[in-house]
């Protein structure tokens, strides 16, 4: 379908098309220089000490669990308000995820309240989300960690570029895992990024990326090694070089674009609040300097969203719902604990996703709300 407004776009120029083609004219495909500009150019930016690109944030958080030790009988704090992957990452290493629910109908982060309650003797770590790019409360998180004793890792899918306290999201915890998908901040369409400052855990890290290989072909390449041993079960986790090229392109407008977001959510605030004050905007002066990855929004109780967004999408507005919960779906339909999420639940039921990405015009904001504004009558 053509969008007149969609719910995402990608800001890809000529700056894009440029790194690959320069990628393509050098002939080395897989990972090799420009991966390694792209990681250390990462970690400046973040803060951290280490930055190791992968196949996508999936990988990330696979890599994550296993390199800090999780596996059957362990048990993970995860939220349910979040994209299957966090979840699932638990499971593949055999481990246990644990929901959490969120703080509120203004908060949809994870609450450090319900990890509190979730904890039992088999808990080891804690996966955070920060929904949307706005920063779950780090210092509460990590304050429980280290009664615990338990290791943290930061689902940051969202939230590149975002911090709190001036420290960025994605350095607080044990390993931060980021997401380039193709709706996401930067994007190298699929790719990914661990960031981590501990030594030991970047070279676990990096050897589970590729095979447990202790060297890799570029260092064959460049003359730094005739042949490898294998130290452990690895995975092919790897980013390639045209990805790393866009990766570096776009980290480099990564700045602008997140301003421009946040510069559009408070203009969807304030046009809300005049048309449609019946809807809700969450993490309202909400702590630290947000990405603004998506904008989520909280529909009246009991109202049709599904009217709604059929309204929206025959006006030509696309719009999504961030998320269903994964302790709903069929895979997830088994007893346990930490499956009481009324707020998880309540959110789930009346969120819908508006359209937000840098290219829009403040023009664009307001007629996504005066059509909203025309759908919510239509769905009374």
């Amino acid at each position: 379908m053509n969008w007149r407004i969609p719910l995402s776009d990608i800001d890809f120029g000529p700056e894009e098309a440029d790194a690959v083609q320069s990628v393509i004219t050098s002939r080395w495909l897989t990972m090799g220089a420009i991966t390694q500009e792209f990681e250390q150019a990462f970690a400046a930016y973040t803060g951290a000490h280490y930055a190791l690109g992968v196949a996508n944030a999936t990988a990330a958080l696979h890599m994550a669990c296993l390199a800090l030790g999780l596996g059957p009988g362990d048990e993970v704090i995860v939220p349910s308000l979040t994209f299957v992957a966090t979840a699932n990452a638990v499971r593949y290493v055999g481990a246990t995820p644990i929901f959490a629910d969120v703080c509120g109908t203004n908060n949809f982060n994870i609450s450090p309240l319900s990890i509190e309650n979730a904890l039992s003797p088999r808990t080891r770590a804690i996966i955070v989300v920060h929904y949307a790019g706005y920063p779950v409360d780090m210092p509460r998180v990590l304050e429980i960690a280290r009664r615990h004793d338990l290791l943290v890792i930061e689902d940051n899918a969202h939230g590149v570029g975002a911090s709190l306290e001036a420290r960025q999201l994605g350095t607080w915890g044990e390993i931060g895992c980021f997401s380039f998908f193709s709706n996401k901040n930067m994007t190298t369409g699929e790719g990914g990024m661990l960031t981590t400052d501990s030594p030991e855990l970047f070279e676990k890290l990096r050897a589970l990326r590729s095979h447990g290989m202790t060297t890799l072909t570029w260092d064959r390449h460049k003359g730094h090694a005739w042949s490898y041993d294998v130290t452990e079960l690895g995975y092919n986790y790897r980013i390639d070089e045209i990805r790393a090229a866009l990766g570096l392109a776009q980290l480099k407008k990564l700045e602008r674009n997140n301003a421009r977001r946040r510069a559009l959510t408070g203009t969807y605030r304030v046009a809300l609040q005049a048309l449609t004050p019946e809807i809700s905007l969450p993490f309202e002066q909400h702590p630290g300097t947000s990405s603004c990855h998506i904008l989520p929004a909280l529909l009246p109780p009991n109202w049709d969203r599904i009217s709604v967004m059929e309204a929206l999408k025959a006006q030509g507005i696309q719009t999504s719902i961030h998320y269903p919960p994964i302790h709903t779906f069929s895979a997830y339909q088994k007893p346990g604990r930490g499956a009481d999420l009324p707020v998880t639940e309540e959110i789930a039921s009346r969120e819908i996703t508006l359209p937000l990405y840098p290219a829009m015009k403040d023009e664009d904001v307001l007629s996504v709300v005066q059509a909203l504004q025309t759908s919510l009558v239509r769905s009374l």
